[in-house]
């Protein structure tokens, strides 16, 4: 059954898993970055209220988060097609993710900016700074150990998002664990694609929780 064309297919499966996850946690933040950054900024409370701007995104951010995975997935396979060439594999399956990561980014960047003790941004205020520059140099960094923590929770969900695209031909361990264990009832093969799995998201939980630990300065 363990046979050497098997344990290349897990490890080719891995390959794609963080191919498929990494690539899109980082097109995901590329977008949900400034879209969580603006949410921030333009809330009543923000640097820069705008209710007109802030409802648009909040709506947006809303009504992608509520569609479920496997239905969006569906639903953007004529946009993937057109942006990749076809609708099936690793790099196709990134088109979706990062659709599906970006406003899940863009909360988890608003929350973290919102926890940012007001009585900072009232010293830079009062010492001259731009908005854009207390964007930088104060939000951002005094938002880090929040945003990795951030960063870490995203990145597992992308993960188990990318093995959900393996029930329709998305590649990496999610398609392994379909096609040998749902399809050919090989409990086996799925039970250790599930190990590995979760021993993927340990290990980005684990690297996570380290950066933020030591960048975080209360301690």
């Amino acid at each position: 059954m363990w046979t050497q064309e098997i344990i290349d297919m897990l490890i080719q499966g891995i390959g794609e898993t963080l191919y498929m996850t990494i690539g899109s946690t980082v097109l995901g933040y590329a977008f949900g970055l400034p879209m969580g950054v603006l949410l921030a900024v333009t809330d009543k409370d923000g640097l820069k209220p705008n209710a007109a701007v802030y409802k648009v995104m909040d709506v947006v951010a809303n009504i992608v988060r509520s569609v479920p995975f496997l239905v969006l997935l569906i639903l953007l396979i004529p946009f993937t097609k057109f942006i990749v060439g076809k609708s099936y594999g690793s790099t196709a399956t990134i088109v979706p993710l990062t659709i599906a990561a970006i406003p899940f980014v863009a909360r988890m960047v608003e929350s973290s900016i919102k926890e940012v003790d007001a009585g900072v941004i009232e010293a830079a205020r009062s010492m001259g700074a731009s908005n854009m520059r207390i964007i930088v140099k104060v939000l951002l960094v005094e938002a880090r150990t929040s945003l990795i923590t951030g960063s870490t929770i995203a990145i597992g969900t992308i993960l188990g998002y990318s093995a959900m695209a393996g029930a329709v031909g998305g590649g990496g361990l999610g398609d392994i664990a379909v096609r040998y264990g749902y399809h050919r009832y090989q409990m086996d093969i799925m039970i250790v694609t599930v190990i590995l799995l979760i021993l993927l998201v340990q290990l980005f939980q684990t690297v996570g929780m380290y950066l933020a630990s030591r960048l975080d300065k209360r301690k």
